[in-house]
């Protein structure tokens, strides 16, 4: 099954929409893969730390934390901080230590950071290029933000690069002060009233953070093209996570759509949280349960029994409309299991339908020898 999917991958990337089990499905695959020897991280950007929950963890920091599970190989697991990933890009593309720290005191790069940190999405893909760079792990899973924000997930590194390569900068962290010459010269009354009523010369930061962040636009333009680089490579892959409800649906199909006309790799499709048909009862069932229970109580079961049984094919419906809208592309059913998944329980028996027809060892992962930590 899904081990099928990720065979001579590097990096598994969930996306979908938002309550559908995304989260726990990210961790399912990876608990998987490690059980079959891998050295798997999986990361999230999910603020409710539902991942450490369902890791069996207190919370989740910014460094992989290794999961006491009882697997062949490895499982790590780590809460993306956005703004010390972007701290950490600046502390790698600054010429030197007097630049660096320019940068990361100045006022306009902490609300800057915290923007950028806020949205996520870009840095979350700069997390995972830097991890596949330094090639520790077998496999990264990494859950994403609701498919609501998939446009700005996959367009994030190119309109970083947008942003870059966009004259408006280029004046202003370019050499010389031209541009916050012309700046000052439109601003300069509104900038001098800002500093006598609180103190802070907001023209004097602008001018240190464009001066300062000028000799790393270069760098910042490579790592953009590398992070795209990463996402189309073929030793990537992305999986979408629905459910059966049609509006889940709705978005899985136009997520898929996304990937397709973006030409980025896709493996598949997993429909999370199906119900599993009900038999249909005998005519006299219902005397009988009214009989066993009372005729208040048994009514309300055969009623329950007859609505599961609906709801059912509903759900059989939906996804062979999924199917046929999809052409042919590999889908996975995870029945609704009677618990919420929350811990490591849940998340195997999750797996018992993600890999069940795993064979013993995963085909096609890396050796166990490329690990260097």
């Amino acid at each position: 099954m899904i081990e099928r999917w990720l065979e001579g991958k590097d990096v598994c990337i969930c996306a979908g929409p938002g309550g559908v089990g995304k989260t726990s499905t990210a961790a399912a695959v990876a608990l998987g893969m490690a059980g079959r020897g891998a050295k798997v991280a999986v990361l999230t950007i999910d603020p409710a730390r539902r991942l450490a929950h369902a890791l069996g963890l207190d919370e989740l920091g910014h460094e992989a934390h290794l999961v006491d599970v009882p697997v062949k190989g490895e499982l790590w697991a780590m809460m993306l901080d956005p703004k010390r990933t972007f701290d950490q890009l600046v502390e790698q593309h600054a010429p030197d230590e007097r630049t660096r720290d320019a940068v990361l005191s100045n006022r306009i790069y902490l609300e800057l950071s915290n923007a950028v940190a806020g949205s996520q999405e870009y840095m979350a893909m700069e997390k995972l290029h830097q991890l596949h760079s330094e090639g520790e792990y077998d496999l990264l899973v990494l859950d994403t933000p609701p498919t609501r924000h998939a446009l700005d997930f996959l367009d994030a590194p190119r309109k970083l690069a947008a942003f870059i390569d966009s004259p408006s900068l280029q004046l202003l962290a370019g050499p010389g002060t031209l541009g916050l010459k012309l700046l000052g010269r439109g601003s300069g009354v509104l900038f001098g009233a800002m500093k006598r009523a609180t103190g802070v010369d907001l023209l004097a930061d602008l001018s240190d953070f464009f001066r300062s962040f000028g000799g790393m636009v270069e760098g910042f333009r490579e790592r953009a093209h590398e992070v795209n680089t990463l996402l189309a490579d073929e030793r990537s892959t992305f999986v979408v996570v629905t459910s059966p409800r049609e509006d889940s649906l709705d978005e899985a199909a136009f997520f898929h759509d996304r990937l397709r006309d973006a030409e980025l790799p896709f493996a598949g499709v997993i429909a999370n949280r199906v119900r599993k048909p009900a038999p249909e009862h005998e005519a006299d069932v219902a005397g009988e349960v009214e009989e066993l229970l009372g005729a208040e109580l048994g009514r309300k079961v055969v009623r329950t029994w007859d609505e599961e049984r609906a709801l059912a094919a509903r759900d059989r419906a939906a996804l062979r409309r999924l199917r046929k809208r999809l052409d042919g592309v590999p889908l996975i059913e995870v029945p609704r299991l009677d618990e919420d998944v929350h811990d490591l329980d849940g998340l195997a028996r999750m797996n018992e339908h993600l890999f069940r027809r795993a064979r013993s060892s995963p085909p096609g992962r890396p050796s166990p020898s490329r690990r260097t930590g």
